[in-house]
């Protein structure tokens, strides 16, 4: 038995062409959704998954309407061979019932694990220079030392709370007391005073 999944971005678009297409290949059950690639859950794929049976196929028109990314993509053709099930695209022309289709499919396997070793060699050698250079890697400090100063100053007026200081610089509260103890020797008395602030706050 064939089973057949489309799939449209936005309700402006029309999953005509794909079910006419889908219809035409001879599948006997069409589900559909009406979601972006990148959106996690698709209800009409996941109904999908959850009919189809050992000895069917799963049909789309393009393997883009499939998967979120190739990744995913091989995810899902992956867990249908495992139930075996054969995966078939129009456009492309794949059909993994097929020992070509079966290859195509190992090719695609073996591009992602590439791609996925370029990525964390260049991550490793971007580290390893910011090290060099005497950064370290990870997220940018939310506040730098000019930061912290226009705080402390903000905090030294007493016209403003904590709060209205945290908001105008677009902060947390726990980011400006961390931040605090990063540049303690700024201002000691300043930051006693946004500490004793934190108590009336």
């Amino acid at each position: 038995m064939k089973v057949g999944y489309a799939r449209v971005s936005t309700d402006d678009q029309k999953l005509d062409l794909q079910t006419d297409a889908l219809k035409a290949e001879g599948c006997e059950e069409i589900f559909s959704d009406v979601a972006s690639g990148a959106k996690d859950e698709r209800k009409g794929l996941i109904e999908a998954l959850k009919y189809i049976r050992k000895g069917d196929t799963l049909v789309v028109w393009k393997l883009d309407r499939l998967g979120r990314s190739l990744k995913h993509l091989i995810e899902v053709v992956n867990d249908l061979t495992k139930r075996e099930i054969g995966f078939k695209s129009l456009k492309e022309n794949i059909d993994t019932t097929t020992s070509g289709g079966k290859l195509v499919f190992h090719i695609f396997g073996a591009l992602a694990e590439f791609e996925r070793d370029i990525i964390r060699e260049r991550t490793i050698a971007g580290l390893a220079a910011a090290r060099v250079r005497g950064r370290l890697g990870g997220r940018k400090p939310m506040m730098d030392e000019k930061k912290v100063k226009m705080a402390l100053e903000l905090i030294d007026t007493n016209n403003y709370s904590v709060t209205e200081v945290c908001k105008f610089l677009k902060i947390s509260r726990s980011t400006l007391y961390r931040n605090l103890s990063r540049f303690k020797d700024l201002n000691k008395e300043s930051i006693k005073a946004a500490r004793l602030k934190k108590l009336s706050n």
